[in-house]
């Protein structure tokens, strides 16, 4: 099967390559090949690198590392719906609506992204770049189900645009695109992506029944920083809705698509860690940074504060995106930080600063997407000053020598 395969491209190569009728069509026939295929070229002069993991296993592997979290967002979605219709459904049936909801938002993120990326190969005349996989499948999973498509198309165009190609591709952009392409969309359309009712799904397609009175589609984090003021009002109210630390953990809970699940997050990775692609220190960095500035709040916080200061550390780490931000958006190798010692910084100001912006802005619960975003401008900063401050230990030790 692979021979044929091979002789089918063999056999139409000429006229994608240089001087062929197809020439301008050579990124889509070489993605095609290189997706399909091993290439077979080798080189002939030093440096030879002998490693299984290239850029397209690479991003595969994180696609395979989100799996846990598309099927929990998979089941979630269709949940919540029934779940605001008073509707008792089956699981079959709640995955079902789920799909519904979710795979057309998914299939435009891969489309009109993919139709932009191909836009720049052919102008720049280079290679379609694998990260793309793992982007156009990022942002959906960041995203309500009831956002309209048109604004999904939107945002992966400025995310790929504006969020990687102006600043050369892949490996050259300072901030993370599929993060950049919700921002553009959430700061662009604030009611189609924030509020209490675009997380549900509930009337919105042709599951719909309708919506049961009084049912509100409020994420966690709107109901805790809604809490009346004072200490144990968070999680009271969290309790009252129906929300346990650990349906909170699990993800049964209305959110952004693939965000909800901290137990997905944490199985993608574990994985992403095993295979050697993610950074463990930027993931156990942000865990720590959000326990001690969390803990700062709670030791700051007096009996008239607002409620999200007094919310417990455990409970900042599973609302929200935190998770799935530190999993698959902090340790982007392109936009964070390199060295082991910055990993740390970087890592531990981004757990920090998502609690800060969740404590002291009520008007903005979720503050793990521009913790991460403000970071990325500071990685290379970061990294300058962490080996500045090794070459110069360097140069102290040879001196003394």
């Amino acid at each position: 099967m692979i021979r044929q395969v091979e002789a089918l491209f063999d056999g139409v190569r000429h006229h994608f390559e240089a001087g062929g009728k197809l020439e301008l069509a050579w990124p889509l026939f070489e993605g095609a090949e290189t997706f399909l295929l091993t290439p077979g070229q080798r080189t002939r002069h030093g440096a030879h690198v002998r490693d299984r993991m290239d850029m397209k296993r690479l991003m595969i592997f994180v696609v395979y590392a989100l799996v846990p979290c598309i099927l929990m967002g998979w089941w979630n979605v269709g949940h919540q719906a029934y779940l605001a219709e008073g509707i008792a459904a089956t699981v079959p049936e709640e995955i079902l609506r789920g799909g519904v909801a979710m795979l057309p938002i998914i299939i435009t993120s891969y489309v009109v992204g993919g139709a932009a990326e191909l836009v720049f190969c052919v102008v720049r005349k280079h290679e379609i770049n694998e990260g793309f996989l793992v982007t156009a499948m990022l942002f959906p999973l960041t995203l309500p189900p009831t956002i309209p498509l048109w604004m999904v198309g939107a945002g992966i165009v400025f995310g790929v645009v504006i969020g990687k190609e102006v600043f050369g591709g892949v490996g050259m952009n300072i901030l993370n695109p599929a993060l950049t392409a919700r921002a553009f969309v959430f700061f662009t359309y604030p009611a189609q992506i924030s509020g209490a009712k675009v997380w549900d799904g509930g009337g919105k397609d042709w599951f719909a029944g309708p919506l049961v009175d009084g049912y509100t589609g409020a994420t966690p984090l709107l109901a805790a920083t809604g809490a009346e003021r004072g200490a144990g009002s968070a999680v009271a109210a969290l309790n009252e809705a129906g929300w346990s630390f650990q349906s909170l953990a699990i993800g049964a809970v209305p959110g952004s698509m693939g965000e909800v699940s901290a137990i997905g997050a944490l199985l993608g990775g574990i994985f992403l860690v095993v295979v050697g692609i993610a950074s463990w220190r930027i993931m156990l960095a942000c865990v720590i940074g959000v326990v001690a500035m969390s803990g700062l709040m709670n030791g700051l916080a007096g009996p008239e504060s607002m409620a999200m200061m007094h919310l417990p550390p455990h409970y900042h780490l599973v609302m929200g995106g935190f998770a799935f931000g530190a999993v698959f958006m902090a340790t982007d190798p392109c936009s964070s930080a390199v060295t082991p010692t910055g990993r740390w910084i970087y890592g531990f100001c981004i757990g920090a600063l998502c609690v800060l912006v969740r404590v002291v802005n009520p008007a903005y619960p979720e503050g793990m997407m521009l913790a991460i975003l403000f970071m990325n401008v500071f990685a290379p900063l970061i990294d300058y000053f962490v080996v500045k401050r090794t070459t110069r230990r360097r140069i102290a030790r040879l001196a003394a020598a």
